[in-house]
């Protein structure tokens, strides 16, 4: 079971709005113990959503997907993952008396008529695939909604965070740190990526279930003088003894190659 990402919205794809959801759920999951596995960006287009969520319930993976379940015309999330399901929409009992409690929240003192039109059109916003279960919104009562491991918030980080979090650490806890995990790298100077290419092959033959990486930079001064040079970030992850005793041999190797290395903090960006 892995952990995948839809991103959904016209915005994100034109600018207008840069994505803070990616490296925030990569954050999120990596607190945990967890990794995530892909994502997806689309646009607001009821034809590609639809088909992305399909396969999103197919793969069995644990999916977030973040923008489009309001109740505006440009919102399709909610009929997308019903079509995809292949069932109704349903106003969610549940999610009817939260949006209900949060219209006389924002009414304050003001008497309250729950059947105009504007406070039934808000009901919409509980309108989810038969069968789903509700995510709680701590910041506005506006919940998302859940079907088996796939999971739908707003767009909006303040609400869309905690509602990833409360999925987390409700729904998956025996999940997090079940897996040891551990990923060691170095800075290599001096040799292309096609000399090293054998090696981190023999590595991965040898290794059961550890991945070599490789990414290169033509260097950057800006972030100080070890960066300056063209270099490669060479570096495994897996399991921690057969990383670590992988890592021992990417070190050998490089050396016997006549490589230069700079050992890299674990986690750090390079």
């Amino acid at each position: 079971m892995g952990f995948g990402m839809v991103i959904i919205g016209d915005e994100i794809l034109s600018g207008r709005r840069t994505d803070k959801h990616l490296p925030k759920v990569i954050e999120l999951l990596s607190a945990r113990g967890l990794s995530l596995d892909w994502a997806e960006y689309i646009g607001d287009d009821r034809e590609r959503i639809t088909a992305t969520l399909k396969r999103s319930f197919a793969s069995g993976d644990i999916v977030f997907s973040t923008g489009g379940i309001g109740a505006t015309p440009d919102d399709h999330t909610r009929q997308c993952a019903a079509a995809a399901l292949g069932v109704s929409l349903e106003l969610h009992p549940e999610a009817a008396e939260l949006i209900r409690a949060r219209i006389r929240e924002t009414a304050g003192d003001k008497p309250v008529d729950l059947e105009l039109p504007e406070n039934l059109h808000r009901l919409n916003m509980g309108t989810f695939p038969k069968g789903a279960s509700i995510i709680p919104n701590s910041y506005n009562r506006i919940p998302g909604f859940s079907v088996g491991n796939v999971h739908f918030v707003p767009g909006f980080p303040v609400m869309a965070w905690p509602m990833i979090e409360w999925v987390l650490d409700t729904k998956y806890t025996h999940l997090h740190h079940a897996t040891p995990y551990v990923e060691r790298s170095v800075l290599v100077f001096g040799l292309p990526e096609s000399r090293i290419t054998p090696l981190m092959e023999a590595i991965e033959r040898d290794f059961t279930g550890v991945r070599v990486f490789s990414l290169p930079s033509v260097g950057d001064a800006a972030r100080g003088p070890v960066f300056e040079r063209a270099h490669i970030d060479l570096g495994v992850k897996g399991e921690p003894e057969a990383a670590n005793a992988a890592f021992a041999r990417l070190r050998e190797g490089v050396a016997a190659l006549g490589g230069e290395m700079v050992e890299v903090e674990p986690g750090a960006a390079v």
